[in-house]
């Protein structure tokens, strides 16, 4: 059983409650100070910055886990926004709740601690597939990190997210026929 799966274990009874969001509902807003960790039972979601326009960092969907990073890690406000793209069905725990789990044994702070590294290690491979990669290859390596994105997520954010016009996506996703 991986770290992820022994996390979700540890959650299982845990879970402080439930929220139901419908479709492009918002779970965060920028500047709101939410050190919530959220498990996504059904639906999807994006995190995403805004500036002159909107830039996906992230997505969510079936069994991943969700937070704004940031405010989670802080607790101050965060600069992110979660939003829903399907309905959604999340549980929720508090940092709070959340961090006397980790802390109650040797073997939570080590899962703790991968989970943390997992996320800092996607984060390195996300940059560098902005900074050094063609859009066909940034496209095919999230294909093969995370086919389930093609799956769960409309093409107009899987563009923003590989930072690609829908037009360049579809472009390349016609050449896969």
């Amino acid at each position: 059983m991986d770290f992820y799966q022994k996390l979700l274990g540890i959650l299982e009874s845990n879970w402080e409650g439930e929220i139901v969001l419908k479709r492009n509902e918002y779970l965060v807003t920028k500047d709101a100070i939410n050190s919530d960790l959220f498990l996504v039972e059904e639906g999807s979601l994006r995190v995403f910055i805004e500036d002159e326009e909107e830039h996906t960092i992230r997505f969510g969907y079936k069994n991943s886990i969700i937070t704004a990073l940031d405010s989670f890690l802080t607790e101050q406000p965060t600069k992110f926004y979660i939003q829903t793209l399907k309905k959604c069905r999340l549980k929720k725990i508090s940092k709070k709740g959340f961090t006397v789990l980790m802390q109650a044994s040797e073997e939570n702070k080590k899962i703790w601690e991968q989970l943390l590294q997992s996320f800092v290690y996607q984060q390195i491979e996300r940059e560098i597939d902005l900074i050094t990669y063609s859009p066909q290859k940034r496209f095919e390596n999230v294909l093969h990190r995370s086919p389930q994105v093609f799956q769960e997520i409309p093409l107009k954010y899987i563009a923003s997210y590989l930072r690609m016009t829908p037009e360049t996506l579809s472009r390349i996703l016609k050449t896969l026929d």
